[in-house]
């Protein structure tokens, strides 16, 4: 999965989810994944919304995932990291929708979310190391 869908997917099931493709931003009872802005590149006011929606609710494993990817986009591993780890740990696990129409739980999701800023999938392609025969 692209680092793109993978940052439009993140948000629990709702019917608009299929009207787009990809994830929107509200999730639950106005929960707020600031998924479309993750998307758009707009880091900054997706954090800004992340954050609130965080502080609000700091045990909701969809918000930690796009917390996480909106500072891995800003190139911030160390708070992306702990971000994905609070998701992994949260005691509700979530079904989440993904942009490219699949499913899968909020644990899941944040193990693989580790293992692609492990690999450093977050970084801009320009940034990211490529292999030479």
């Amino acid at each position: 999965m692209s680092v793109t869908l993978f940052a439009m997917a993140l948000m629990a099931a709702t019917p608009q989810a299929a009207d787009t493709g990809a994830a929107l931003a509200s999730a639950g009872e106005g929960g707020e994944l600031a998924a479309q802005t993750l998307a758009a590149g707009r880091e900054e006011e997706a954090l800004a919304v992340l954050q609130r929606a965080s502080a609000a609710d700091p045990h909701d494993p969809a918000v930690l995932i796009n917390l996480g990817i909106a500072y891995a986009h800003k190139g911030d591993d160390v708070k992306a990291r702990a971000a994905f780890e609070a998701a992994l740990t949260c005691h509700e696990v979530v079904e989440l929708d993904t942009a490219d129409g699949s499913a899968t739980d909020s644990r899941r999701l944040a193990r693989k979310a580790l293992r692609m800023l492990d690999r450093g999938e977050f970084r801009p392609r320009s940034e990211q190391l490529t292999y030479r025969d």
